[in-house]
């Protein structure tokens, strides 16, 4: 099993939008049993995938002892895979993690996955937090997307700084140049001082994923986005099989 995080401190980067077609290229592509978990409480990944959010409010009680994560997991109309949904509770996920004082709660709740899953993908909050904190403990990989702006380089670099904080071994961090317009000098210019950086472009068909509540894979699949989505993919997977 591998653990990949999609973050970064910057909102309305495409985080979300990153997640569930990661997790649908992983499931559906790779063939991988993929579980899309959702740390952010405005449940952005469950909204994406078509299932929206129970009316009792459960998802932080997965890091108590007495509940398990299995009990909240949901399916989604995508054959492997799964979703455990994020819900307004999670706003007070930081509280109970330091109630609780085990810094690699979240780390132990994934390793109890392994035998369900091949692939756990966090849908990060965009924000620096204990719950970021403990992603960065679970991750093997830390996906960044960053649009082509001087903000953007500032992200990153408060990024590398907090992995690079979460202690010994921190995980590797994979840069995503993502809402690119090379019609665009300021996004040419970015794209040549990054040529290994993955690129996601700026496209109508991903727009569209928060209208037709589906990846873009699933219902755009010759698109230039979806090509996009499954190359990235297949960087991660061969940044993971090198360890």
């Amino acid at each position: 099993m591998a653990s990949i995080a999609v973050y970064s401190v910057k909102g309305g980067v495409g985080k979300t939008t990153f997640a569930v077609n990661l997790a649908w290229c992983a499931a559906t592509i790779s063939r991988r049993e993929t579980l899309l978990w959702d740390l952010d409480a405005s449940n952005g990944s469950g909204f994406l995938l078509g299932i929206d959010p129970k009316k009792k409010r459960t998802a932080e009680s997965v890091f108590e002892q007495e509940r398990k994560a299995d009990k909240l997991i949901r399916k989604t109309d995508y054959d492997k895979l799964h979703l455990l949904p994020a819900d307004e509770s999670i706003r007070t996920l930081d509280r109970q993690l330091d109630r609780i004082g085990k810094k690699k709660r979240l780390a132990k709740l994934a390793e109890g996955l392994r035998k369900e899953y091949d692939r756990i993908i966090f849908d990060c909050p965009p924000v620096m937090s204990e719950i970021s904190a403990q992603v960065m403990r679970a991750a093997d990989i830390v996906i960044v997307p960053l649009p082509p702006s001087p903000l953007s380089a500032r992200a990153l670099d408060q990024v590398v700084e907090e992995v690079r904080g979460s202690g010994k071994g921190h995980p590797p961090i994979l840069p995503v140049m993502s809402m690119v317009d090379m019609r665009r000098t300021l996004h040419r210019e970015a794209r040549e001082a990054n040529p290994k950086w993955p690129v996601v472009p700026l496209a109508s068909a991903i727009e569209q994923c928060a209208v037709e509540r589906k990846p873009v894979g699933a219902f755009a699949p010759r698109s230039p986005a979806a090509r996009a989505f499954a190359q990235l993919w297949t960087a991660i997977e061969r940044k993971l099989a090198k360890g």
